[in-house]
């Protein structure tokens, strides 16, 4: 079948299983599913009652889906949907909001605008998929530089780390490939992981420093630490 061209024929491409699953497949596995995106073992098996991969290598996370690395992963929407409004958002010149998204694909108003956020990301990174490879991440701090303030200003302002009055922003970088940066409320751990996880597919080589809020993303990532100090 062709490219659906209506919003119709977009809902009934991709309300069939395996249209949507031809089209998944056929982004970051052209040649097939033939490795673990996480292990790169070639031991896979697809479970077809549960419409995953089972990876017979050692390691945690033994089975991966058609979300599996992309920014639909950990998703309880469906893939027919996630795919429905990428469609809306890729077709629709003026945009589309969170709420017209709701009624289309009669979901809530806050899943649609979590679905917005993911796109629009995705599509300014160019990818659907998540960072991978080897990933390299840390965070700074962005606001006033220090030089440029008055003295009695610099000390109210440049404190312990330097982040009083600053933003904290994280950056993750694929090496060889693209960057992208999230602006972050804090630098705890909670924060930091869950941003990690947002970005970076499971079972790559992540480099970090060794600030304490990056331990324990071992169980996801083959995490290394460098330390410049």
């Amino acid at each position: 079948m062709a490219a659906p061209k209506t919003l119709q024929d977009t809902i009934l491409h991709f309300a069939d299983f395996e249209s949507s699953k031809a089209f998944m497949i056929s982004l970051p596995w052209p040649d097939g599913v033939v490795k673990c995106p996480r292990c790169q073992s070639e031991k896979i098996f697809w479970i077809e009652k549960e419409r995953v991969w089972k990876c017979y290598g050692k390691h945690d996370h033994a089975k991966f889906s058609l979300k599996t690395g992309t920014i639909m992963e950990d998703s309880p929407i469906s893939i027919d949907k996630w795919l429905t409004a990428l469609w809306l958002f890729v077709n629709c010149k003026n945009g589309v909001s969170s709420c017209e998204v709701a009624r289309d694909l009669g979901i809530t108003q806050k899943s649609a605008w979590f679905l917005d956020h993911r796109i629009r990301m995705s599509l300014h990174n160019g990818s659907i998929e998540k960072a991978g490879g080897h990933v390299e991440a840390d965070e700074t701090f962005i606001g006033g530089k220090a030089r440029n303030m008055h003295i009695a200003e610099r000390k109210r302002c440049i404190t312990g780390t330097g982040g009083k009055d600053r933003n904290p922003v994280l950056g993750i970088v694929e090496r060889g490939g693209k960057g992208r940066t999230v602006v972050i409320p804090n630098r705890r751990k909670k924060v930091l992981h869950a941003e990690v996880r947002k970005h970076v597919g499971a079972g790559s080589a992540l480099y970090t420093d060794a600030f304490l809020s990056h331990e324990g993303l071992e169980g996801d990532y083959a995490h290394q630490v460098i330390d410049t100090r």
